[in-house]
């Protein structure tokens, strides 16, 4: 039951999140795809796996301790960080920090975690902004 109301809940998020996305103003200065396209992948992905949480459904879902709660609690505090600080640092310093610390959190050791935020954001930055020409944060650095 708890699955389906998920669902639910996925699809009017889903919903609400395109809609707000369709009503993003375009900008003269916008990139070739425009601001909306990324969040309304973004929407229709939601949507379809709310539509899988409510047509198969757990059984019995196991629910989190408190202190598996807590780590999902840090895990969105990153993630909310990350907004914040991401145009006041710049996307490859926002990008490598909380990737370290997210994939650090979920197993990897310290300094593989370092590596790993480090490369995600450099490549991400390399695909995105060099390759396709897509605007990202810039930091203090200049990238």
């Amino acid at each position: 039951m708890s699955d389906r109301i998920l669902g639910g809940f996925g699809l009017a998020l889903a919903a609400f999140y395109i809609w707000a996305a369709t009503i993003i103003p375009d900008s003269f200065m916008s990139d070739a795809i425009g601001p909306k396209t990324f969040p309304i992948i973004i929407g229709i992905v939601t949507i379809i796996c709310s539509i899988v949480f409510i047509l198969k459904p757990d059984v019995e879902p196991h629910w989190p301790g408190l202190g598996q709660l807590a780590e999902l609690g840090l895990a969105v505090a990153a993630m909310f960080a990350y907004a914040m600080f991401l145009p006041t640092v710049g996307f490859v310093i926002a990008t490598s920090v909380a990737t370290a610390y997210l994939t650090w959190r979920l197993g990897s050791r310290p300094l593989n975690s370092v590596v790993i935020g480090i490369s995600t954001a450099i490549g991400i930055h390399v695909v995105f902004k060099l390759i396709l020409g897509l605007s990202l944060a810039r930091g203090p650095f200049g990238f």
